[in-house]
């Protein structure tokens, strides 16, 4: 296939609609466009592309060193050859607000169905580190509404990201979600949950779709999609699975010859 047979906005329409009818949507991480062609063919209803991975294509630590350009133009190229939604980690939106609203404009044009971005200090770090810092809230719903204004498409999904729960505990997540929500964001990204029962209460606190993310060697436990979906999760991220299995065959590779 040489491209998408869909159009942008008819695969964030159908994005929407999938949330919108609770079935859970299975998002692995793409590491370039073929990898994105597997997970369509292998029956998945997404594609996640991933800071840490595109971070570590290009050989670095996942710190924020990536830059707009960077990420917009591998969200782009995936994009392109798929017919899932593609859902993109914007990390905190590569600066202040106007840096966010451009963010949102630039990831449009590149036909992604949506961004995350989260509330740690800029440059942030991998959500699963130890170490982690958050904005205070206002900067944080800044960011959020910076995102929402300047959506054109509204079916553009502007999912916030929060990693409070790392640093102040999960009472903070709970009400960080919370008001995320009413700046603007159309669904939650908590980070870094310890339990079933953490995803739970965030979904009880919220009236928007929620993520969980399955990464390996993580905060959280590895739980199944059947038990994300039994607490209310609405999509579970794989970001980083495809590109260590990538690589771990190509180390046993490189050994044999």
């Amino acid at each position: 296939m040489l491209h998408a047979n869909l159009t942008a906005s008819a695969k964030r329409a159908a994005f929407r609609a999938r949330l919108a009818s609770g079935e859970l949507v299975r998002m692995p991480g793409a590491f370039n466009p073929l990898s994105a062609q597997l997970i369509q063919d292998k029956g998945f209803e997404g594609v996640y592309i991933s800071g840490a991975v595109m971070s570590a294509d290009l050989g670095l630590p996942d710190i924020g060193l990536t830059t707009l350009t960077e990420v917009a133009g591998r969200a782009a190229q995936i994009a392109r050859v798929t017919d899932l939604p593609a859902l993109v980690d914007a990390d905190t939106g590569f600066g202040e607000p106007m840096n966010v609203a451009r963010t949102v404009q630039v990831m449009e044009d590149a036909g992604v169905a949506g961004i995350h971005l989260e509330d740690q200090v800029n440059p942030k770090r991998c959500g699963h580190l130890d170490g982690k810092e958050v904005v205070d809230e206002q900067t944080a719903l800044k960011r959020i509404r910076a995102a929402a204004s300047a959506r054109r498409d509204p079916d553009f999904l502007i999912m916030a990201r929060t990693d409070i729960r790392g640093v102040e505990g999960m009472s903070a997540a709970i009400d960080r979600a919370k008001a995320l929500v009413d700046a603007g964001a159309d669904a939650i990204f908590p980070e870094a949950m310890a339990s079933l029962e953490e995803f739970a209460a965030i979904r009880a606190a919220v009236d928007v779709p929620v993520l969980a993310n399955m990464t390996e060697f993580g905060k959280s436990e590895l739980f199944t999609t059947a038990q994300l979906a039994d607490v209310g999760v609405n999509i579970v991220i794989f970001p980083v699975s495809l590109l260590r299995l990538a690589m771990g065959a190509a180390e046993r590779g490189l050994d044999t010859i």
